[in-house]
């Protein structure tokens, strides 16, 4: 009887962080298409590795307070039952949050464009594209932010 619970509390985990991927610079939401976006050139000034993190540690800790708690009630009878579902559910919540922080991190660049008008900008995005100081690039600017690319 405590196997079905313990397989659709894994099952329920798996499917919560599954749906984690990293936006890259080349992709779009459906609502971006078809869309005007502004473009505007300039030079890269620098470029430097960032590590950008995820906003929601919320999913993580619940899932993973929900999985500890079914988990930890399967242990003991009675009083140890439920001692054993808080403690499942504070290690689980603890292990959830973790699991999502390092789920929904990922590695970006910041990019720094002095453009032809003059004006200089940083830009923060997902991915590496291997910027260098000295080349020409595009800011693309619309809805869904900005973005730099190679010219």
């Amino acid at each position: 009887m405590k196997y079905p619970i313990v397989a659709a509390s894994l099952l329920a985990a798996a499917a919560l962080t599954g749906g984690c991927a990293s936006d890259g610079a080349q992709v779009y939401n459906a609502s971006e298409a078809r869309s005007v976006e502004s473009v505007q050139y300039g030079t890269v000034v620098s470029a430097r590795p960032v590590e950008i993190k995820g906003e929601r540690p919320v999913v993580g800790t619940l899932a993973g307070a929900a999985v500890g708690g079914l988990l930890g009630s399967q242990i003991g009878h009675g009083n140890g039952s439920i001692a054993g579902a808080v403690l499942g559910a504070v290690g689980g919540g603890v292990a959830g949050n973790a699991i999502e922080q390092r789920v929904t991190t990922h590695k970006g660049e910041e990019i720094t464009v002095r453009l032809d008008t003059g004006e200089t900008i940083a830009i923060v995005q997902p991915g590496w594209q291997d910027f260098a100081a000295g080349q020409r690039v595009q800011v693309v600017a619309g809805r869904g932010g900005a973005r730099v690319q190679h010219a």
